[in-house]
């Protein structure tokens, strides 16, 4: 008797623990209401596209020219949960998101969810592109739309379990999903705000220059402040205002290096921040000056641990 109640007990508890599980990783889709009264503009969703870096993701690596934008899929990207490969966004109906409506896409970067209504991991920066606006989504959505359709397939994640069980992500945007789009700061001036649009959401800076957690999310406390590389090769610069960043340079300087690819010492910049840079080159010069001003009201970060 003992013995039966113990595996009801147990089952019980397990029937819960699913139920709880199944709940709190309920996606969380934005509705059509989100939707602005107008069409995109595909001459604005180019800035954001180059700003959003998008081809040295989902492009063919090495790509230049007009092949910067076929977006049959493009860079692997390994990380300690596995590997995952950018897949094909051009307007392909089978092999990219050719069927996908601005909502779809709209949740894709908001929300992290495909529209089947399953989570997308992470390496897809959806933590970044949440700040950005539905109208400014719509817009970028307007240009995908003119670009080449590829058929291309998308390569499968190389993931082991249980990082392979996408379901599994809805807890962890419960940590570091937060749904919000940036609201300027009154206190600071409209460059500043502009320039802190860019970094935060669309140009998603903090993907690489924040450190992150054991679950791979975000350190916010430490935001900008320089992370190891993904690829296990050397460290990704802290960016802040302070002493180990870039406190000695000037608003100037950042959008000129921005431009040239030119440090204030005349080093080049290199590494994927190149790929970073030349996009960067092809917004109006008032962005890059937008985001030097910004960066240089980036609060420092204590010296990272010693490894």
């Amino acid at each position: 008797m003992r013995l039966r109640s113990a595996v009801l007990a147990l089952v019980a508890a397990i029937a819960f623990a699913a139920a709880a599980f199944w709940v709190l990783t309920e996606p969380q889709p934005l509705d059509a209401p989100v939707l602005p009264d107008r069409p995109g503009d595909a001459a604005k969703g180019e800035l954001l596209f180059w700003a959003g870096g998008c081809a040295s993701c989902h492009a063919a690596p090495g790509a230049t020219g007009d092949d910067l934008l076929k977006l049959s899929g493009g860079i692997a990207i390994a990380s300690p949960f596995g590997t995952f490969h950018a897949p094909n966004i051009s307007p392909d109906k089978t092999h990219g998101i050719g069927t996908w409506s601005t909502l779809d896409f709209i949740n894709a970067m908001k929300r992290g969810i495909a529209p089947d209504g399953s989570h997308l991991y992470p390496a897809f920066p959806y933590t970044s592109y949440q700040r950005m606006t539905v109208p400014d989504l719509v817009d970028l959505k307007a240009f995908l739309d003119t670009l080449p359709a590829e058929a291309t397939a998308s390569k499968p994640h190389e993931l082991p379990f249980p990082f392979s069980v996408r379901r599994g992500i809805g807890l962890w945007k419960r940590l570091y999903l937060d749904g919000k789009t940036f609201v300027p700061d009154p206190a600071k001036s409209e460059a500043v705000n502009h320039g802190a649009y860019l970094v935060e959401g669309p140009g998603h800076c903090n993907e690489c220059h924040t450190p992150r957690t054991i679950l791979g999310g975000l350190d916010r406390s430490r935001a900008l402040g320089g992370a190891p590389n993904p690829s296990g090769k050397g460290r990704i610069p802290d960016i802040t205002s302070g002493p180990g960043g870039i406190g000695d340079w000037s608003a100037d300087d950042i959008a000129n290096a921005l431009e040239t690819g030119f440090t204030p010492s005349f080093d080049s910049i290199g590494g994927t921040m190149a790929e970073v840079q030349r996009n960067m080159a092809k917004l109006p010069a008032a962005d890059r000056e937008a985001i030097g001003e910004y960066l240089k009201q980036v609060p420092p970060v204590a010296a990272p641990p010693s490894p």
